[in-house]
């Protein structure tokens, strides 16, 4: 029998609902929290504790990301793969594989030294979003409105030890309606696709900041955005989120790694987690 592990580091709604959706399936399944876990350079992967595929759920990008490596280096299949992982995680790597793989995206552009951004942002005009390059749910981004804004939060990422508060990613601010779009991709197919929108004196969509969820309709020209941002990216189980230029239409601003969907699974019809229990399942197969 097939068994399957979820890796996590917090037990969520997804988490919980994929476990529930394996066993309904006959298939064994195990809960292993990535806290917990030790690796040497003597690990092996006869090891039963994760069984024959493990579908990585961490949050923390950076635990997340080590561990699939550790995993990857003694043989397992792992969904998604370090590669997937790496640049999922990472803003300015997506941005740059999406963009060369001609997925239309918002103008971006990186500085390396609060000179050279200041210089940017000058150029690109205001208003326009700083995004942190690691990071979600929404954190870190804000929206500048003017110079004294932007000499404010340069001031503010001086300040900061982390080293990644040197490097900047500046972006557009694209003119869209109140909503962007999340797609959930199961390798080449898109399970749910929803709409996000932003909370009253709020712009970000995100669900964790009081955006509400609602069905979207995939259109043609939808669909085949987001399954080009997903084989850019690397198929496996992705999140693809857009927004609706007036002018350009559809723009890939992120591709999520370990997608939350919770919101998505309130207002479609689809099973998506039935749909990423029968890809592990193939995967495994293989």
């Amino acid at each position: 029998m097939i068994r399957i592990c979820i890796l996590f580091d917090k037990l969520r709604f997804e988490e919980k609902k994929l476990y529930s959706k394996i066993k309904e399936k006959g298939i064994d399944a195990t809960l292993v929290d990535g806290k917990s876990l030790i690796f040497d350079t003597e690990s092996s992967k006869r090891d039963p504790t994760f069984g024959d595929i493990v579908l990585q759920r961490v949050i923390s990008y950076y635990r997340g990301l080590h561990l699939t490596y550790c995993l990857e280096h003694i043989g397992l299949p792992i969904v998604n793969s370090f590669s997937i992982s790496e640049i999922c995680g990472n803003k300015l790597i997506t941005s740059m594989i999406l963009k060369k793989n001609h997925v239309p995206t918002p103008k971006t552009t990186f500085a390396f030294s609060a000179e050279s951004a200041r210089e940017c942002m000058k150029k690109l005009g205001y208003p326009l979003v700083v995004k942190p390059l690691i990071g979600s749910w929404g954190r870190g981004i804000y929206q500048i409105k003017d110079q004294s804004m932007a000499d404010m939060l340069l001031e503010t990422r001086q300040d900061n030890d982390n080293s990644f508060s040197r490097i900047y990613y500046l972006q557009e601010l694209i003119d869209r309606p109140s909503r962007d779009i999340r797609c959930i991709v199961v390798g080449d197919e898109i399970v749910a696709s929803v709409y996000r929108y932003s909370s009253e004196n709020e712009w970000r969509t995100n669900v964790a900041v009081g955006g509400r969820t609602e069905e979207a309709i995939l259109s043609p020209e939808l669909k085949e955005v987001v399954l080009k941002a997903s084989e850019a990216i690397g198929n496996g189980i992705l999140g693809v989120d857009l927004m609706e230029d007036r002018v350009r239409g559809y723009l890939v601003h992120e591709v999520n790694n370990t997608v939350e969907f919770r919101g998505a699974s309130a207002v479609c019809k689809s099973d998506i987690a039935g749909a990423m229990t029968d890809y592990l399942v193939k995967m495994c197969k293989k």
